[in-house]
């Protein structure tokens, strides 16, 4: 009790006190003026906030805030609170409009800059691209052709192969290769291919309507066995039905692997397969003998037959003699302006309302709920700003005269129906008055055979590009494709092709200010760019129908290949 007593007293009293706990930091702040000072400290922290009733409510939410650190949380909602009272104080009229800019490339606006330039460019006429347009030689040493000829004589063969070819020409041709290449491989023997009629192309031709047929037996006649028809004696076993015989369905890119490993003994089995539909059913990256074989049949066995290729050699002809200001010399443009490229690019041009409401029809009838299923989104502004616009028969004109390319230059288009032809075509007709088409060049009794088979249209339009000084694409697909390919093996390994780089055209024909001088500067270099391109070789994985290298190009050894494919 006493020492309970003296400690009370100790702490109350004069004797030496015992140190009490220090105080939460928490709680010092509020308290060290009733603990040290008394009165007097609290009157003089009064005195100093003032005695306001705004500066002592103050006071007191920042001491509740100190004692509540956790209602810190919430000061971002009240700061938010506090902007959207002061907002709703302000007119709507004082506040700024932000003003959306289109991205750089994302419209069409190439009529407004092409009557803009107009003049400068009718003032500029006199350069002449087409004494100057390839500068550039083949340097990875002397440019030989990918064919090889075959002298070993072919081994028994291990049955037939019967493919159907679909799609287009090109792409037929594509299906026809690969099967020289796959029969060759596996000592088969091929049978004419069959071109399967599509709905979109509505071609009935056989082999024969486009190509010689004859020729194409004889040239593989040391590689390949070739045959028009399936013997009767082999048609017996099936009933001679074709449904009957067993339909390989093969994956798109197998490489030629495959096709031994999985084909082959079936076939040995069968002695008669089939293999629907064939197009890009095998690799782009073969073994040199398949590339050899390849080559073999586009770039010599496939040959036109004889009424495409007097027709198109008459249009050569022609077109030669409207260009003798240029020595005959002549430049072929592939121009993809038809409803259905148009439409399917999903793209927007200067049609207004009325264009979308033709295309947004055109859509539907070829692709019907592709392009409104739920959940698709169009960006036509992104779309053109990547480059997958097609181009239009003006932007083609605008590119060509800056590029150098003056008035007087002969063009030969190869086109379907160009959308809107009439209207679309008329500025390319302004800038380039000698542009001619197989229309143009040939009488309506001259073209009457082809006229309603688009494969044989476009094998016109083929030879045409093949024969030209410069070859300008304006869009993938297969007929550039090959086309570009079959002009690096004529031309001693350049391609003589104008590949334009189609996001820059974007921005270009996209900018308000740019002048004539500095458009044609940049195309310029663009068309030396192409002339650059033009020599390059072949890349891994890169088509040899594009491609025909001189990696490639090396005589095989085929007799040991079917010799190790004979004894499976």
């Amino acid at each position: 009790m006493q020492n309970h007593a003296y400690n009370r007293l100790g702490s109350f009293g004069g004797g030496a006190a015992v140190p009490s706990p220090p105080l939460s930091p928490r709680r010092a702040w509020g308290r060290k003026a009733s603990v040290k000072g008394g009165g007097s400290v609290r009157a003089g922290a009064v005195a100093g906030w003032g005695g306001g009733a705004v500066r002592r409510a103050a006071r007191a939410v920042l001491a509740a805030l100190l004692r509540r650190q956790a209602v810190f949380l919430f000061a971002p909602l009240l700061y938010v609170a506090a902007m959207l009272l002061y907002m709703g104080s302000i007119s709507l009229d004082s506040v700024p409009r932000i003003i959306s800019r289109p991205a750089p490339g994302s419209m069409y606006r190439s009529p407004h800059l092409y009557a803009r330039l107009r003049a400068d460019m009718d003032a500029d006429n006199a350069t002449d691209a087409l004494a100057t347009v390839w500068r550039h030689a083949y340097k990875d040493g002397i440019w030989r052709p990918c064919i090889s000829n075959n002298t070993n004589g072919l081994p028994e063969s291990n049955g037939y192969i019967y493919v159907e070819a679909n799609g287009g020409l090109n792409q037929q041709r594509t299906s026809i290769c690969n099967a020289v290449a796959v029969a060759g491989s596996l000592n088969a023997t091929l049978i004419i291919p069959n071109f399967h009629y599509h709905s979109m192309w509505r071609d009935p031709s056989k082999f024969s309507d486009i190509y010689d047929e004859d020729r194409f037996i004889h040239l593989l006649k040391n590689d390949v066995r070739v045959v028009d028809k399936v013997p009767e004696f082999i048609m017996e076993r099936f009933g001679h039905n074709l449904s009957n015989v067993y339909n390989f369905k093969i994956k798109a890119w197998s490489p030629i692997q495959f096709y031994e490993d999985v084909v082959l003994p079936k076939l040995i089995e069968e002695r008669l397969i089939r293999i629907s539909p064939f197009a890009n059913r095998l690799s782009f990256d073969a073994p040199p003998a398949v590339q050899r074989l390849r080559c073999l049949a586009n770039f010599e066995a496939l040959k036109f037959s004889k009424p495409i290729t007097t027709l198109s050699n008459t249009l050569v002809s022609r077109m030669r003699e409207k260009s003798a200001e240029n020595n005959g010399k002549y430049v072929a443009v592939h121009l993809r302006f038809e409803e259905d490229m148009v439409a399917f690019s999903c793209c927007v041009f200067d049609g207004g309302d009325s264009e979308k409401k033709e295309l947004d029809a055109a859509r539907e009838r070829g692709w019907r709920g592709k392009f409104t299923r739920p959940g698709r989104v169009i960006r036509p502004g992104a779309i053109r700003m990547n480059g997958k616009c097609p181009l239009t028969p003006l932007e083609v004109g605008l590119m060509l005269r800056g590029m150098g390319f003056s008035n007087n230059t002969a063009i030969y288009l190869a086109s379907g129906r160009i959308y809107k032809a009439e209207k679309n075509m008329a500025p390319l007709l302004e800038m380039f008055p000698l542009l001619q088409t197989k229309e143009t060049l040939a009488s309506d009794e001259e073209l009457a055979p082809f006229k309603n088979f688009s494969s044989r249209m476009a094998a016109l339009d083929y030879s045409v590009c093949v024969h030209s000084e410069v070859f300008v694409t304006t869009q993938g697909g297969n007929f550039p494709h090959f086309l570009i390919g079959h002009r690096r093996y004529l031309y001693g390994g350049h391609a003589k092709t104008i590949k334009p780089n189609k996001r820059r055209l974007a921005i270009l024909f996209d900018s308000p200010r740019i002048g004539w001088k500095s458009l044609k500067r940049q195309l310029l270099n663009m068309r030396a760019h192409s002339d650059a391109k033009g020599i390059e070789i072949k890349r891994a994985n890169e088509s040899i129908y594009t491609f025909p290298c001189p990696g490639c190009m090396c005589r095989s050894n085929k007799s040991e290949h079917s010799k190790s494919i004979q004894a499976r």
